[in-house]
């Protein structure tokens, strides 16, 4: 493949992927490939396929959602309670470069699909597997969305104002951070197998050394867990339990969410040094800024309530673009909290080319949200929107050898 076809094609073409979950963290983490070249083939139950094609905002039946987590790939129906069906899939796993999994540990064993098993017969099988709390352990069996993960795994319990219950991320951050993990661990899986033999090559005959594949194990609860920064450290040295303080980062002076006259929130970020003085100046508290003990960090968390103080009596004598305009002039970190609107009228997204226009079956426009990261020479591409359920089943029984008789009779017999 020449370089300019492989820069069209994206970094991972000609990387195999299978995913076998549903909803959010294995979906998003096999999406991720996708975007950036991958087959995705993803399997579906024929009776209504991945929930989350029937979450939140539908068009026509079908979530908004589903457009973007299912983008780019091929979509198969099976019915894996079936025994040919496991046939199938157990096929499109030992043809893989990945797998991507997000059930409960040991369904793929009564699959027989499970790692070991088609590690015996491939040994560069690469399986990315999700789960609420991992493949060992006591809780291995229990169910685990990503909101458990989040709760057990310690962001929730930092998560809010002090003198209230716990709150969630308006969003399944949970899942999202393991599906993260998961395309981390799975890049590191590829280049150790890349750089240990090879591609396996099992079919052709040719003599090919196979690289050694791996299992890669995201438990959910651990991937917020690796998030939580220097939460373990502290109470085990210190014995200090970070608590919630609201929009405030504790410790780290100031930094804090404050209100304007025209009730926009706003983020300031004064914490490093230099910043705070040339803050104080902007706010025209030149009492502050000279302050002795205000010169550091250190000096400056005792005296958070009155610091915080001064800015907000500051905010509130300023519309949400005077002090944008004022702190910004002054080179202090700052921020409007955006919503979605905010987020489609700015210029920074606009430059940014952080949306992306498209069309549904029917021709209705819709936008989507661009691929990230930004790569500059094989950069991600939106190739389609979340297939319809099924449309791929043809195509890829076909390439694995099954003749238009054969097809029609499974769908007879409701094995796809």
């Amino acid at each position: 493949m020449s370089s300019e076809s492989a820069t069209k094609a994206g970094p991972l073409a000609g990387i195999k992927v299978l995913e076998l979950g549903t909803l959010i963290a294995g979906p998003f983490c096999s999406r991720m490939l996708a975007e950036f070249g991958a087959e995705v083939i993803k399997i579906e139950a024929p009776d209504g396929g991945d929930p989350l094609r029937h979450w939140r905002v539908l068009k026509d039946g079908t979530s908004l959602w589903w457009s973007v987590q299912a983008r780019n790939k091929k979509s198969i129906t099976l019915n894996m309670k079936t025994p040919e069906a496991q046939k199938i899939a157990r096929q499109l796993a030992l043809d893989a470069d990945i797998i991507i999994e997000n059930y409960r540990p040991g369904v793929l064993e009564k699959w027989k699909l499970g790692y070991a098993s088609l590690r015996a017969e491939n040994p560069a099988t690469i399986m990315v597997r999700l789960s609420g709390y991992g493949q060992t352990g006591p809780m291995r069996d229990l169910p685990g969305f990503g909101a458990i993960g989040e709760s057990m795994g310690g962001l929730r319990y930092v998560s809010g104002h002090p003198d209230r219950p716990p709150v969630r991320v308006g969003i399944s951050i949970g899942d999202s951070v393991a599906a993260l993990h998961g395309v981390i661990g799975a890049m590191m899986a590829l280049r150790h197998r890349d750089v240990s033999g090879g591609r396996w090559n099992g079919k052709s005959g040719e003599d090919c050394v196979a690289g050694q594949g791996q299992m890669v194990d995201v438990a959910l609860y651990e991937s917020v867990f690796n998030l939580m920064e220097s939460l373990v450290p502290e109470f085990d040295f210190a014995g200090v339990v970070r608590e919630r303080t609201g929009g405030a980062l504790p410790g780290i002076v100031p930094s804090n969410t404050y209100t304007t006259s025209d009730q926009e929130n706003i983020v300031i970020a004064g914490n490093g040094d230099a910043i705070f003085h040339r803050l104080m100046l902007a706010i025209k508290r030149q009492d502050l800024a000279d302050d002795i003990q205000l010169q550091r960090n250190d000096g400056r968390v005792p005296r958070t309530a009155e610091i915080d103080a001064a800015i907000q009596a500051w905010c509130d004598t300023q519309t949400i673009d005077s002090a944008l305009a004022a702190l910004r002039e002054a080179d202090v970190p700052v921020g409007k909290i955006y919503s979605v609107r905010d987020m489609m009228s700015d210029a920074q997204f606009q430059a940014r080319d952080m949306f992306e226009q498209h069309e549904f079956a029917d021709g209705t426009p819709v936008k989507l949200p661009a691929i990230s990261p930004k790569l500059s020479e094989t950069p991600g591409e939106t190739k389609w929107l979340g297939p319809e359920l099924g449309a791929h089943t043809d195509e890829v029984l076909s390439q694995l050898g099954y003749d238009a008789t054969q097809i029609e009779e499974l769908k007879k017999r409701q094995i796809i």
